[in-house]
């Protein structure tokens, strides 16, 4: 077992199983990546919630393991060479488990990268841009009378929907019929897109039939709906 009391992050959320891979998030789009992930590999670990509401992100603790104050973050007492290593940002946690474990990534070297361009799409465009929307049309952007922004981020969404819905097109999964560390990525913001900001019908989501279909079958994967519910349930 490896001495996590080094890392001040401990103090204030002390590990239940300290030789578990300790996992800090929210039940956010991009704090839900990580849970579904270990759930889909079966890697044992600790949950750990992050309140935004009572501004946890900004302790010195969290800002200890993650100085970019954002979920979700992890610390594996279990790392390479066997000593402890703390990880932040949703992709590089994802590529890290899926290494570790040899699940949700393809062993052909040429797809592990294909695999890897979707992951950064997904980080580099799907989720800011939805998350424009989101602020547009749920939170405070709504109140704008300049509706120029908000159509702005909702044609560049729809833009997204088109790209995502042409790539799969006849494949079962992004990477077609093996499920990767990239729908991980992907679906829970597209799902989020609709069930949390109700935005399926401002980007008209109902033109994208593909897309629907392959968020079915991630929304009817057991580990995915454990996931979505961690760290918000109570952890043992």
């Amino acid at each position: 077992m490896n001495e996590l009391s080094a890392f001040p992050i401990t103090r204030k959320w002390p590990p239940r199983h300290p030789d578990r891979l300790q996992l800090y998030s929210l039940t956010t789009p991009n704090g839900v990546k990580v849970p579904i992930m270990l759930e889909e590999t079966g890697l044992p670990y600790d949950a750990h919630r992050v309140a935004f509401d009572s501004n946890d992100q900004f302790s010195a603790e969290f800002l200890s393991l993650n100085p970019n104050n954002k979920i979700p973050a992890i610390l594996d007492p279990q790392g390479p060479g066997g000593r402890p290593l703390a990880l932040f940002e949703s992709g590089a946690i994802l590529w890290y488990l899926a290494e570790k474990t040899g699940q949700c990534l393809p062993a052909d070297p040429a797809a592990r990268y294909e695999t890897l361009q979707w992951l950064m799409w997904q980080m580099g465009g799907l989720g800011p841009m939805f998350g424009q929307v989101g602020f547009f049309h749920k939170f405070a952007g709504r109140d704008y009378e300049d509706k120029r922004p908000r159509d702005r981020y909702v044609a560049e969404a729809r833009r997204l929907l088109g790209v995502l819905d042409g790539r799969l097109a006849g494949r079962a999964w992004i990477m077609g019929d093996d499920y990767t560390v990239a729908d991980i990525a992907v679906f829970p913001w597209v799902n989020n897109l609709l069930a949390n900001y109700g935005a399926g019908e401002l980007v008209g989501f109902a033109d994208f039939a593909e897309v629907d279909r392959v968020l079915q079958a991630f929304l009817a994967r057991p580990a995915v709906q454990r996931g979505l519910q961690i760290p918000a349930r109570p952890q043992v």
